[in-house]
């Protein structure tokens, strides 16, 4: 059927809204791939996960255990320093808004990584410094990245963050997720967790309203 006038006008209408709702979905699909996976363990992974919720262009900071040998392990497990684990935060970010250099420039400013196997009273190897990557690019710019501080002597002390390949995140329990956003005011948040925020100029007010 030939459409003139009015209908042909609203024929056309609707084909260049089709068009345009085709090419939004892909531009759409095309955003959400936009992000990079890489897992850090700094320490209590309250604190971690504190700060990068805290940094835009981080799309999202959970808590979990991995480095370690025992499948699904619980908080307890974990915490006997028998599966390997480390407590770690599963850090997604958009590479457009910031990079895996900027994402590394806060992970080495929000712990000692010099320290083995220890951050400040927390003890034991669940506490070691640890970067697990996710592709091989990222391996070998966190390999160059810890190479340029170490030829630079950064720190006095040798680092000793360990650098491996994610084979599995485990995520740890739900009471453990956002827990400084939930608990503000308890006392590891006060002592230990708002006074490291608040070196690394970031909020201390928890994000939950």
């Amino acid at each position: 059927m030939k459409y003139t006038g009015i209908q042909g006008l609203l024929r056309m209408f609707f084909v260049i809204l089709l068009g345009l709702g085709i090419l939004g979905g892909i531009q759409g699909m095309e955003q959400k791939s936009n992000k990079e996976t890489i897992v850090l363990g700094g320490g209590c992974f309250w604190c971690i996960e504190a700060v990068y919720e805290r940094i835009p262009g981080i799309q999202s900071a959970v808590s979990g255990y991995a480095g370690g040998k025992t499948e699904k392990p619980t908080y307890e497990q974990v915490c006997s320093g028998l599966t390997g684990h480390a407590e770690v935060v599963k850090v997604e970010f958009d590479p457009s808004r910031i990079s895996l250099t900027e994402v590394l420039d806060i992970f080495f400013k929000a712990h000692d990584p010099t320290s083995e196997n220890r951050q400040g009273a927390d003890v034991g190897t669940q506490y070691r410094s640890i970067i697990l990557y996710t592709t091989d690019e990222q391996k070998k710019e966190v390999q160059n990245y810890i190479k340029d501080l170490s030829d630079r002597k950064f720190y006095s002390k040798p680092i000793v963050t360990q650098v491996e390949p994610l084979k599995v995140f485990w995520p740890a329990e739900d009471y453990h997720q956002d827990y400084y956003e939930l608990h503000p005011y308890a006392g590891y948040c006060r002592i230990v967790i708002a006074p490291k925020l608040d070196k690394l100029g970031l909020p201390i007010n928890s994000l939950i309203k």
